[in-house]
This record gives structure tokens, C-alpha cells and sequence, in this order.
């Protein structure tokens, strides 16, 4: 299985961006999906998570800035991202726990840059 993110870019403040991960191969099932983003010179930190359940969990300086949804049919987690701060601007990493016949595996995708910037 890969993870494929899209939907990055340059933003000014208090703007909007949607970023996309799809999931594809051929998994049993996929419990969570979820981004993280690092920062230069800073730890890579959780953004946003959400079960194939819908439970959802959130970093606390996204909080209602930031929705995290899933198309479970497609394998599919989105990002949306508004009222955008200069402090968001960090590369963005899609995640995923992919459950496989042997059991669990944690993916990463690639990362995709987010600039927020006047």
C-alpha cells in the first residue's frame, strides 16, 4: 500500500487549503488515517486523526480551524484547512495504520509543503 498526498501550497494568512492522501493497494482494512506535520528544525507533531469509524482527534492549536474527514470507500483522507496561520507553515505527512493479513502497519506518505505567507 501507498500514501499519496496532494494539495499543498503557498497561502497568506487566514486563507484555505485542502489536502488529499488516498491509500492504494490492497489492504484488509485501514483503522485510522490521519496527517503530521514538521516544522524546519522542530519534531514531527500530530495534526489530525480519524478512525474508519468517524472518532476524530485533533492538536489543540487546529481546533476549530481544521476538519478531517475520511471516504472510507475510497481510502481517501482530506484536510481542510481554514483560517491558516503563519505558524502552519510546515511540511504536511499523510499516515495511516494499515491492517494486513499479518497484522497492523504504520505507512507514512510523502510530504507536501504548506506555506502560509504574506
Amino acid at each position: 500500500v501507498q500514501l499519496q498526498a496532494s494539495g499543498g501550497g503557498l497561502v497568506q494568512p487566514g486563507g484555505s487549503l485542502r489536502l488529499s492522501c488516498a491509500a492504494s493497494g490492497t489492504v484488509f482494512s485501514i483503522p485510522t488515517m490521519g496527517w503530521y506535520r514538521q516544522a524546519p528544525g522542530k519534531q514531527r507533531d500530530l495534526v489530525a486523526r480519524m478512525t474508519s469509524g468517524g472518532v476524530t482527534d485533533y492538536a489543540d492549536s487546529v481546533k476549530g480551524r481544521f476538519t478531517i474527514s475520511r471516504d472510507n470507500a475510497k481510502n481517501t483522507v482530506y484536510l481542510q484547512m481554514n483560517s491558516l496561520k503563519l505558524e502552519d507553515t510546515a511540511v504536511y505527512y499523510c499516515s495511516a495504520v494499515v491492517m494486513y493479513g499479518s497484522g497492523p502497519k504504520s505507512l507514512w506518505g510523502q510530504g507536501t509543503q504548506v506555506t502560509v505567507s504574506s
